[in-house]
């Protein structure tokens, strides 16, 4: 990725669209991936960033998050950079992959608009899976079926990602590895403690990296 603005030393913009992944459900305003995110680029590389502008809250479904970005201010368009982590609510309502397929494109291709018509300035998260914490046990939820359903979700949205050229970062994996460790987790055992953040910040940094942005 490159921009005018790295050669007249003007700070980029950061949109991060999302739900309490995004928002930081538990943690605080540093330890949100966003937030960590631009520290690690304004440490790591010559490019300055402003901070994230966040649009995200608890529980949002992709169609919410829709409705959210209608309720919001957004001056600063057209973004250097956006980011896309949703649709994990939606699976734990029960919604279909299918109407999930089309909700999430009309969503991804907003995230495009947000920057510029520039799909190489975007990048989708995937969904981590939460049946790994202490919550979807105590809740009586089953594992495997979550697994299932969230790696439905995050192959459609991964399918709609390469249709248009927008990068998308698997987090789901690894998330499944330590997502269930206490220090990874706050108070609720459901949502990822700082330390996960953390690493999904790496992951989006070394990206962004790689496309000399």
């Amino acid at each position: 990725m490159t921009d005018p603005k790295v050669n007249n030393q003007d700070p980029l913009n950061y949109l991060a669209l999302g739900d309490s992944y995004t928002i930081g459900e538990g943690v605080s305003d540093t330890e949100r991936y966003p937030v960590q995110l631009v520290s690690l680029l304004n440490q790591q590389s010559d490019s300055k960033w402003d901070s994230p502008k966040i649009i995200a809250q608890t529980g949002w479904t992709v169609k919410e998050l829709d409705e959210g970005i209608n309720n919001t201010s957004l001056e600063d368009q057209p973004y250097d950079l956006v980011t896309l982590l949703i649709g994990v609510n939606d699976q734990y309502r029960g919604g279909s992959v299918e109407e999930l397929k089309v909700n999430f494109e009309q969503m991804l291709l907003r995230a495009i608009g947000f920057a510029g018509n520039l799909p190489n300035h975007v990048i989708v998260i995937s969904i981590p899976d939460w049946g790994v914490t202490p919550f979807a046990v105590s809740n009586g939820r089953d594992p495997e079926q979550i697994a299932s359903e969230i790696n439905a979700f995050n192959s459609a949205q991964k399918v709609i990602c390469e249709k248009y050229g927008v990068d998308y970062v698997d987090i789901t994996e690894d998330y499944r590895i330590n997502g269930n460790e206490a220090e990874m987790l706050v108070s609720d055992n459901l949502h990822p403690s700082g330390l996960i953040y953390k690493s999904w910040a790496e992951k989006l940094a070394d990206l962004i990296k790689s496309k000399a942005y």
